[in-house]
């Protein structure tokens, strides 16, 4: 890892790791999401002022991760690389599993089985571990800072985000918060 990070374009960049993110964010066919289950507007609304800078700061966030990561090469047969590759391969399988329970679940019901028992915020955590892998498989700071600074941005929103799902599913996302820890851990078997 050096002070002034590699930039030039290549095939065997960052880019590749990245794709994912390109086809969940504008590639996915909107039709797969079940009718009520997506982010509106009223979702949003409940957000303060920092809250939805924080939103913003997440998007933006984004876009200089896929912009740079057209830029900054992989450190192929590094022992960056390979530490950082399985981290992304283990973010991106989680993030596709966050897919699957999100969009097989019925939009009336909160989303806990599969890796939503474990987490209730399963999607940014995936999102993190990419970031992270992506990070040390360049051998890149500015990746690894991005990584952070995305890393803190669900902590300033996630408390509005369980209040709509709260005032949405009611009792039995009570339940789900009951059982299941907000970050990362085993669900608890029974109520306190």
């Amino acid at each position: 890892m050096s002070l002034i990070p590699a930039f030039q374009i290549g095939v065997w960049n960052a880019w590749i790791f990245m794709i994912w993110l390109l086809i969940a964010l504008f590639l996915v066919p909107l039709n797969i999401i079940p009718k009520g289950r997506e982010e509106g507007s009223d979702f949003t609304a409940e957000f303060s002022k920092t809250q939805k800078y924080a939103i913003r700061s997440l998007h933006i966030i984004y876009l200089l991760a896929i912009i740079y990561s057209i830029f900054v090469p992989l450190e192929l047969d590094t022992p960056w690389f390979y530490a950082g590759l399985p981290i992304y391969l283990l973010g991106l399988v989680s993030y596709a599993m966050v897919w699957v329970g999100f969009t097989t679940t019925p939009p009336d019901k909160p989303v806990t089985t599969g890796i939503y028992r474990y987490s209730r915020n399963p999607m940014q955590l995936s999102q993190v571990v990419v970031f992270l892998g992506v990070g040390i498989a360049t051998a890149s700071w500015v990746f690894l800072l991005l990584s952070v600074v995305y890393m803190f941005t669900p902590i300033l929103w996630v408390d509005a985000e369980e209040r709509h799902c709260l005032k949405h599913y009611g009792d039995a996302y009570r339940e789900y918060m009951d059982k299941t820890p907000r970050w990362l851990g085993l669900p608890k078997s029974g109520r306190k």
